[in-house]
């Protein structure tokens, strides 16, 4: 545990990313192999369950710092993290620990099971024995909540140094489901298996924002379009008469899209599709409202399935007949694609619907053109436009210069500041998360719409922060609802009808565009006006 808490306090004081990739090779290099696939099973997110809900650990530090629980809530607004409020607040310890970070969370996993004395008197037994980081680093396991500033690629760039193991393979070896707890570093990292890469998918090729103006990327000839579409990202897979279905978060699906089970024996074996699962109501493209219905769901009934049936948006094809065909053009893997679409079209035909459609790509004469078709894209549901160099090879991870989204501009609509929170890690002493309101139809009420926490300058949080204080009307608990008198233009990707929010609508991705501070309340929107938005 110290080695590892040790190259926490590393990575938590430096922002240097060659410096955070140097502390973990050489982490990789020394820890036991046990500890190493603990370590990277932290870092890409595949964490232990949490043994002891937060509630239970604020009271029982609070305790033991032998401080009233208020005052460690005031402390916890302002500190920020449940952990490091933890740490601090506990009286100092200059012990600490000869136990493997393995051997804690074979703890921390028995931990689940025990009673709540025995919960108690384990939390204790640690907190009074443990320095600071060490302390500070158990308690993050034991929440479950491990976000340090490293990504998983930086992590996986850190053990190519250690092993000289090439960073895609590594990338590709982490996909997927494994169980550290189960899985030896060897078998991981080190040993090549065919039979492990049966359901595994491939690494994500993702796309950079267009940063300036799209005709600045080159000759409109050099680029495909395509309809940036708002579903689930996935790969499909069909090896050895079987069907696997992955979202871009590393989860495998396949139970949660039975609709997909038609693809085998029309899909040949060795193949895997790269598409958006989208859904299909009626026949028509739906919102991502609609998909939410089918997302987290353990059973999907088959009125569920009636009601909001998906389809795969294919636009891309990886493997075909059992190879990997990524280094092959875009314009090359598209041709592969749509022969194949052709000849499921043609046995779809012949039998029941088959729930693969094709992403069309779409050549333009000029950047006028590309321009024009990206202003029709909310009226076929898209987002904008996917832009992709015809030659381009199909690589890991977010890369500059071959694919690049150009997203249509966000809706918008002006509403009134009504409640707020205070914000985490460096704005943890502000308040900058906050909720919006509409007005009602007479204009007697503001009704909750969405909530946001970016798009303010420092200087504008800090000025907002101050009026919060000073005009709070009521609060409960961490939250203060604030006299209604600030407008904010609200930016958001889309909107759909809702009947799971107060409001009867479902923003997507909402954030601040800019203060108001021209505007008075009586000029903030309505709802009717939101929902006038919805196409």
């Amino acid at each position: 545990m110290k080695n590892f808490a040790d190259l926490i306090k590393t990575l938590d004081s430096t922002n240097k990313t060659t410096l955070k990739v140097a502390a973990l090779a050489n982490y990789f290099k020394k820890a036991s192999d046990q500890d190493k696939v603990w370590t990277i099973a932290i870092l890409s997110h595949r964490r232990p369950p949490r043994p002891v809900n937060t509630t239970l650990l604020r009271a029982w530090a609070s305790e033991l710092a032998n401080i009233p629980l208020w005052l460690f809530e005031e402390s916890y607004h302002i500190v920020g993290d449940l952990a490091e409020t933890i740490a601090l607040v506990i009286p100092p310890s200059t012990q600490t620990s000869e136990k493997s970070l393995t051997q804690f969370l074979e703890e921390i996993l028995a931990l689940k099971k025990k009673s709540e004395e025995e919960k108690k008197e384990y939390l204790f037994d640690n907190w009074t024995n443990l320095n600071y980081y060490e302390r500070f680093v158990f308690t993050k396991l034991i929440t479950g909540s491990f976000r340090i500033g490293v990504s998983q690629k930086l992590m996986t760039r850190a053990l190519s140094q250690a092993t000289a193991i090439d960073e895609d393979i590594l990338a590709y070896k982490l996909m997927g489901s494994w169980d550290p707890n189960t899985i030896s570093y060897h078998d991981l990292i080190l040993e090549e298996k065919d039979a492990d890469f049966l359901s595994k998918p491939y690494p994500f090729y993702l796309a950079y924002a267009v940063e300036d103006k799209a005709k600045n990327l080159g000759p409109i000839s050099d680029w495909y379009g395509e309809h940036k579409w708002d579903g689930i990202r996935s790969q499909v897979i069909i090896r050895n008469g079987e069907l696997f279905v992955w979202s871009r978060g590393e989860e495998l699906v396949t139970d949660k899209y039975p609709e997909f089970e038609s693809f085998v024996g029309v899909i040949p074996d060795g193949t895997v599709l790269d598409g958006e699962i989208l859904p299909f109501p009626e026949g028509n493209i739906g919102t991502f409202n609609d998909l939410q219905t089918r997302i987290g769901r353990k059973t999907v009934s088959k009125a569920l399935l009636a009601k909001t049936p998906v389809i795969l948006k294919a636009y891309d094809i990886l493997e075909w007949e059992g190879k990997d065909i990524r280094q092959q053009s875009f314009e090359a893997r598209r041709t592969i694609l749509e022969s194949l679409y052709k000849k499921v079209k043609i046995i779809e035909s012949e039998n029941s619907a088959i729930p693969l459609h094709l992403s069309q790509t779409i050549s333009f004469d000029s950047w006028e053109a590309a321009a024009s078709e990206r202003e029709r894209s909310r009226e076929v549901k898209s987002e904008g436009l996917m832009l992709k160099r015809k030659d381009s090879p199909y690589l890991v991870g977010r890369k500059k210069g071959d694919w690049w989204k150009w997203k249509v501009d966000p809706l918008t609509i002006d509403a009134v500041l009504t409640y707020a929170m205070r914000g985490h890690g460096r704005r943890s002493n502000l308040f900058t998360d906050y909720t919006f309101g509409l007005w009602n139809e007479d204009k007697t009420e503001l009704v909750t719409f969405a909530k946001a926490y970016s798009g303010l300058t420092d200087a504008e949080f800090r000025k907002v922060d101050r009026f919060i204080k000073s005009n709070t009307i009521e609060r409960f608990g961490p939250v203060r609802s604030v006299t209604p008198q600030l407008v904010f233009e609200i930016a958001f990707e889309g909107i759909a009808l809702s009947k799971r929010h107060k409001s009867g609508v479902a923003t997507r991705f909402p954030r601040i565009l800019r203060w108001r501070q021209d505007k008075k309340i009586e000029e903030a929107n309505s709802l009717e006006d939101l929902k006038e938005l919805i196409i």
